[in-house]
C-alpha cells in the first residue's frame, strides 16, 4: 500500500508515493536524486547517510520515509548557498578533512548538527559527536580540525 508523503528538502517542497517500509535514504537518493547522502551499512553504524531532519542530525538509513512526512530535511546538497560552500564544507577542504569522500557528507552533516547545538564545542565534544560515523581514510584528526576551524570561522562571521 502506497503512502503519499510531503516534506521540504533543501528548501524545496517535495511529495512522493512510498511504501511504508521505504527508508528515508532510499527516498532521498532514488526518488529525489540526492545522491550525496550515501548508503554505507543500512544499520546506522557508519553514519554516511546522516542528514538534518527538523534541526537534528539523523541517520537516514534507520528512518522510514513516512516518518519524515511533514519534516524539513537538509542534505549535503542543501548546505551551499548561492554557490558558496557552507563554512564546514570549506573547512573540510581547507583542513584536508576528506580523502575518498565517501563518509564526508555524513561527517559534515553530523558536524552541522553539533555546531547548530553548540557553536564552540571542545575537542572532546567533537569526538563524541563523531562516534557514530566511520572514516577509513583520514584517521579523524583532520575531521576534528575541520569542525574546530568551522566553529571559529562561524563565530567570527557572526
Amino acid at each position: 500500500m502506497a503512502h503519499t508523503i510531503s516534506m521540504t528538502v533543501n528548501g524545496n517542497a517535495c511529495t512522493g508515493d512510498v511504501e511504508a517500509r521505504m527508508l528515508l535514504v532510499d527516498f532521498l537518493r532514488d526518488h529525489l536524486g540526492l545522491t550525496g547522502t550515501n548508503i554505507g551499512c543500512d544499520t546506522s553504524q557508519c553514519g554516511s547517510c546522516t542528514i538534518m531532519m527538523d534541526g537534528c542530525a539523523v541517520k537516514s538509513c534507520t528512518a522510514l520515509a513516512v516518518q519524515a512526512d511533514g519534516s524539513d530535511i537538509t542534505t549535503i546538497e542543501g548546505l551551499a548557498t548561492n554557490g558558496d560552500l557552507h563554512p564546514l564544507q570549506q573547512a573540510f577542504w581547507d583542513e584536508h578533512g576528506l580523502q575518498c569522500g565517501y563518509c564526508t557528507p555524513g561527517m559534515i552533516m553530523a558536524g552541522v548538527g553539533l555546531l547548530d547545538q553548540n557553536p564552540d564545542p571542545s575537542e572532546s565534544e567533537i569526538r563524541h559527536c563523531l562516534e557514530g560515523n566511520i572514516c577509513r581514510c583520514t584517521g579523524y584528526q583532520n575531521i576534528v580540525k575541520a569542525i574546530q576551524s568551522a566553529s571559529q570561522s562561524m563565530e567570527g562571521g557572526a
